[in-house]
């Protein structure tokens, strides 16, 4: 390996690594029933099967009037209006043939009626109608035409979004059976580290990790325990990770995972449970490590605050939405038109801060910030996702690049 690090040898690719990580997944939290008004972004812990057919009743789709199809024809015919009925009304008086009734937008079909036509199709004149022909159906929603009575909702393990609380709430549920959110402790090390507001002394540096990182990982809904900074000792990491895999689901530690004298992490949790796997191939973020104490899962992310933060979202991310429940954990990339170039082969998969911009035709380009680097969050906070250039690979101006949304990502 060069004195640089530049090399891939010996380094984990990121896809393996994910997978590797996967494996590690603890059981999902225990289960709590909550209602609808505090269940978006929470994770669904059961199958939902619709209690009721959807809709109920036969209804119509217009501001129209209900009628008998049979009883028009090629010309037409000439109808009595015999009454309306509103939504929330109960449809209890048959139409009887010639007649139609006045009908509103989601009330029911009174008896005998099977099409509506809508009001600007038709004529009235007076308590008399004249409507061209109707098909049988017409402007109707049928009953159970959206869901049947134990037709499958929703599926275990997925986040629960605005529409799909309509979609209980449209069928008269009220609460919902959730995991309860991931307790995740976050730790930072690093005796250089100061907190915002703090005056700085020569080599000292403010805690971005600590906003970042627990912002991320509220915004993913999960209940974070932040230790604070650890002390640059072997002794004080080992006991703040004992205590940590006491009370929390994950713990989770930025920087103090490379391979500087004092960097005692690895060392702390050889000692205290296992290190399953350290440096990948991927730039930034080469330095993350991964293993577990007292059967509690731990993420080291590395210490640059831009390396930090993409690994958290490329690798950290699919596995702690594992672990809180849910099941779709994948982000699929978009393949857009690049906008920049990349000249130079990496040996590391890289991972660009980058952002859409229309050009002049209106195509969507992918363009990267000019500083990309591990240490630089300005270049993430200016873009809007991460371009992915292979390992081994050069890009011209215009050539296909995968794109990850920070909004895909949860970012």
């Amino acid at each position: 390996m060069s004195g640089c690090g530049c090399s891939g040898a010996g380094l984990r690719p990121v896809d393996e690594a994910i997978a590797a990580l996967m494996d590690f997944v603890p059981l999902a939290p225990p289960t709590v029933r909550i209602d609808l008004e505090n269940a978006l972004g929470r994770i669904l812990a059961e199958d939902i099967r619709s209690p009721i057919d959807l809709p109920l009743w036969d209804n119509s789709a217009m501001d129209g009037y209900a009628l008998r199809s049979a009883d028009t024809g090629a010309a037409g015919a000439r109808l009595k209006v015999a009454g309306y009925i509103a939504a929330g009304d109960a449809a209890q008086v048959e139409l009887q043939p010639g007649e139609a009734m006045r009908i509103f937008t989601g009330a029911p079909l009174p008896p005998g009626a099977d099409s509506v036509i809508a009001q600007e199709d038709c004529c009235v004149d007076g308590d008399w109608l004249q409507v061209p022909q109707v098909v049988r159906g017409n402007h109707v929603r049928l009953r159970g035409e959206e869901l049947c009575d134990g037709d499958m909702l929703l599926g275990a393990g997925r986040k629960l979004r605005a529409q799909d609380l309509g979609l209980l709430a449209s069928v008269g549920i009220d609460r919902v059976p959730v995991y309860r959110p991931l307790r995740v402790c976050l730790l930072s090390s690093g005796d250089e580290l100061r907190e915002p507001g703090e005056r700085l002394a020569p080599g000292q540096i403010y805690n971005a990790n600590r906003f970042s990182i627990g912002a991320l990982l509220r915004g993913w809904g999960m209940e974070v325990h932040d230790y604070g900074v650890l002390a640059d000792t072997l002794a004080a990491s080992r006991d703040a990770l004992n205590l940590a895999a006491s009370e929390w689901d994950v713990l989770i530690t930025s920087g103090g995972v490379s391979v500087g004298d004092r960097d005692y992490l690895k060392q702390a949790i050889r000692e205290l449970g296992e290190l399953h796997l350290w440096k990948l191939k991927m730039q930034p973020g080469k330095p993350l490590a991964f293993g577990s104490i007292s059967g509690k899962p731990w993420i080291g992310l590395p210490g640059n605050p831009a390396a930090a933060l993409v690994t958290a979202l490329v690798v950290a991310r699919p596995f702690l939405w594992r672990a809180q429940g849910r099941t779709e954990v994948e982000t699929l990339p978009a393949s857009l038109p690049a906008g920049f170039e990349w000249p130079v082969a990496n040996s590391r998969r890289q991972y660009l801060r980058a952002r859409l911009e229309l050009d002049v035709q209106g195509v969507a380009r992918v363009h990267m910030h000019p500083q990309q680097g591990s240490a630089m969050l300005r270049a993430a906070s200016w873009a809007d996702g991460l371009a992915v250039v292979e390992a081994g690979r050069t890009l011209r101006l215009g050539d296909p690049v995968p794109f990850l949304s920070f909004s895909e990502l949860g970012a």
